[in-house]
């Protein structure tokens, strides 16, 4: 189990690779590597779907993925931070985690049925 989240945090990891890549590439060979790097993420992803609930690890994905881009705009490309975006990064973040506790919540579900 320990292993399938190390999965999505890659997965996680190279997703902000790639968009990282959109933005810096300017030759073929540029492209070349941004295409293996979405392979090697989408094995990632795939991977920690196969004992993970598919819709937890979707959007931790996409969370991170929003969330780091974000920060990658703000931090790296000189973008502008306001209220807004940080409102919605809030909400994707609250998002997420209950996302995860309703998943241990059914887990939990189950395993009391189980011994019922």
């Amino acid at each position: 189990m320990q292993k399938d989240w190390i999965y999505v945090g890659l997965t996680s990891l190279f997703e902000l690779f790639w968009i990282f890549g959109f933005n810096a590439a300017y030759s073929w060979w540029h492209w070349v590597i941004i295409v293996s790097l979405i392979a090697l993420d989408f094995h990632f992803l795939s991977k920690a779907c196969e004992n993970l609930p598919t819709g937890t690890v979707y959007a931790i994905f996409a969370g991170i993925g929003t969330i780091g881009t974000t920060l990658m705009d703000i931090f790296i490309f000189d973008g502008e931070f306001n209220a807004v975006k940080g409102i919605f990064m809030f909400i994707l973040v609250l998002g997420v985690i209950g996302l995860k506790l309703a998943d241990n919540s059914s887990d939990y579900d189950d395993k009391k049925g189980a011994n019922a």
